[in-house]
């Protein structure tokens, strides 16, 4: 079953995501994204995630879809001008990979090459709106290409952000461009994704919640002050600084969040740090394994 025919198909949906190594070397992140087989209904593959220099995700993507994974490859506009994009879509349905996450990319100053510069040549809504005219058989000129794609794409959103409005407003643009389903930035607060999700049900599309297991109070303190979207609340600081077992301290406090969310979203997303080795550990906490 592909990705769009489980969006159909009403189940709840588990996602993961790996990143590309730092390097030419596959084999660790193959073996991570194995602990995920049985587990999950797609892994998402990052690109230059936080804008840090990785291998393209399109590789890792053919090679978790010959071992027999549904991938979602994100694709971002910050490397990228329209030629490239498009290049790279061809690319990657020619190798068999159907499903892609447009998203604008973090700026590079966050990343480990501050002075690279960004494109942005289009923004997320024009790159699905390019995907979908792919999907019909043009490129972003409107003029034929051989051979149509069909990709299912998706998009990103910030259930933190506010004021509301403005969020629904940028949904609807992507809802219009034929995003097919939404993944979310990591929820940590269950009553600010409520808020969140009552306003996106008007949309009618596929809303899948990010999930950060925290692994210890420093790494909660770093993604507090580093990673754009992320606030996790003072509750779930203060129990991170107190436990003696903090992985599993993160992992009940994630168990507790999915439990609180579950029905107001179509599935879950995980984006676990430093690796895949807990998640099923989590599924089984939360029933979902």
């Amino acid at each position: 079953m592909g990705f769009a025919d489980v969006l159909d198909s009403g189940k709840f949906i588990i996602t993961a995501e790996v990143s590309p190594p730092r390097g030419t070397d596959l084999s660790g992140v193959l073996a991570e994204s194995h602990q995920l087989q049985g587990l999950v209904d797609a892994v998402n593959v990052t690109d230059n995630q936080r804008a840090m220099m990785r291998m393209s995700p399109m590789v890792l993507c053919h090679r978790l879809e010959e071992a027999g994974f549904t991938t979602i490859m994100h694709i971002t506009c910050r490397d990228r001008n329209r030629l490239a994009l498009q290049s790279d879509l061809l690319a990657a349905h020619a190798l068999g990979i159907r499903n892609v996450l447009a998203m604008s990319g973090d700026y590079p100053t966050m990343g480990d090459q501050p002075s690279a510069k960004p494109v942005f040549d289009l923004d997320s809504v024009q790159l699905l709106q390019m995907i979908e005219k792919m999907n019909n058989g043009l490129d972003f000129q409107d003029e034929p290409i051989d051979g149509p794609t069909s990709l299912c794409a998706g998009a990103v959103a910030n259930p933190g952000a506010r004021p509301l409005a403005l969020q629904l407003l940028k949904l609807n643009k992507k809802v219009s461009a034929k995003a097919r389903f939404i993944q979310t930035q990591a929820v940590f607060d269950a009553e600010v994704f409520h808020e969140f999700a009552d306003v996106m049900k008007s949309t009618g599309i596929p809303l899948i919640a990010g999930i950060i297991p925290l692994k210890s109070a420093r790494s909660a303190r770093f993604m507090n002050e580093k990673i754009p979207g992320v606030t996790i609340p003072e509750d779930d600081m203060r129990r991170m600084e107190a436990a003696s077992d903090p992985v599993s301290e993160g992992l009940e406090i994630a168990a507790e969040t999915i439990a609180r969310i579950r029905q107001h979203c179509r599935g879950i997303h995980i984006m676990p740090v430093g690796g895949q080795g807990n998640t099923r550990r989590l599924l089984e906490m939360c029933g979902l394994d």
